[in-house]
């Protein structure tokens, strides 16, 4: 069995088209897709209906929360942008989605953060230094009783797995679309991948175990960019055209 898992696409349109181009050449048997979809200053709509348009499963991550649930006033810049680009029909889809689910039967387990919370990153720590990747015990202790060989995780934008001692194997994809920010949730920290390629993975399962296989894809991440920074979010341009934080 082969799984292609997407996650944090935050409305980059081409982004999107580039890596579900790439996985419509990789031979999958199912697309995953693990939340934070369209929030952002592109085009969350035309996200939302090529998303919808595809054979992907997805679930709800914490920027489909705060767009169902936030007050307009309470809403960062990416959700407010969503939130006036999308349909009713948009959101009724967002609705319908789960924040977690089981795939393969029971073989993999889908989350946005961590099973505990969809605001929690599972394979960073952090503290008064920032962002660094989790200690093996840490990540074993967000995964907690979750049973699946497999437990995938988005939410940081880091491209990154770790098996755990009992073989356990958590992932995180990396994101689609956005591949650095600043954030001071908790702490003050930056997350970011140090080029501006859209992140997808690949799950393998042979002989018994499962195998991923971290993917980059080219777009045109200058185009991105410079709509980014003609709808005046400059900080997401300098992420979409270089993949770092400034």
């Amino acid at each position: 069995m082969r799984i292609a898992v997407i996650s944090d696409v935050h409305g980059n349109l081409g982004a999107l088209t580039a890596v579900l181009a790439d996985i419509d050449r990789q031979g999958v048997d199912q697309v995953v897709d693990l939340g934070d979809k369209l929030s952002g200053p592109l085009y969350p709509a035309e996200t939302a209906d090529l998303m919808r348009s595809r054979d992907i499963l997805h679930i709800a991550g914490n920027h489909e929360r705060q767009l169902l649930e936030l007050p307009v006033a309470k809403m960062g810049m990416s959700d407010r942008l969503a939130h006036e680009a999308l349909t009713p029909a948009h959101r009724d889809w967002l609705t319908s989605l789960p924040a977690q689910r089981e795939m393969a039967g029971g073989e993999v387990w889908l989350c946005h953060g961590t099973p505990a919370s969809d605001l929690i990153y599972f394979l960073e720590e952090l503290g008064d230094w920032g962002s660094r990747p989790a200690a093996v015990a840490l990540v074993a202790e967000r995964a907690g009783d979750i049973q699946a060989p497999v437990i995938l995780c988005g939410h940081s934008h880091v491209q990154r797995g770790v098996r755990l001692p009992d073989g356990r194997l958590v992932v995180n994809p990396g994101s689609v679309g956005l591949q650095a920010y600043l954030d001071d949730f908790r702490f003050p920290h930056r997350n970011e991948m140090g080029s501006p390629h859209a992140r997808y993975c690949l799950l393998d399962r042979a002989r018994g175990t499962w195998a991923v296989t971290m993917v980059e894809v080219a777009y045109d991440w200058d185009a991105a960019a410079d709509l980014a920074a003609s709808r005046g979010a400059d900080g997401w341009a300098l992420s979409l055209r270089t993949g770092r934080a400034g």
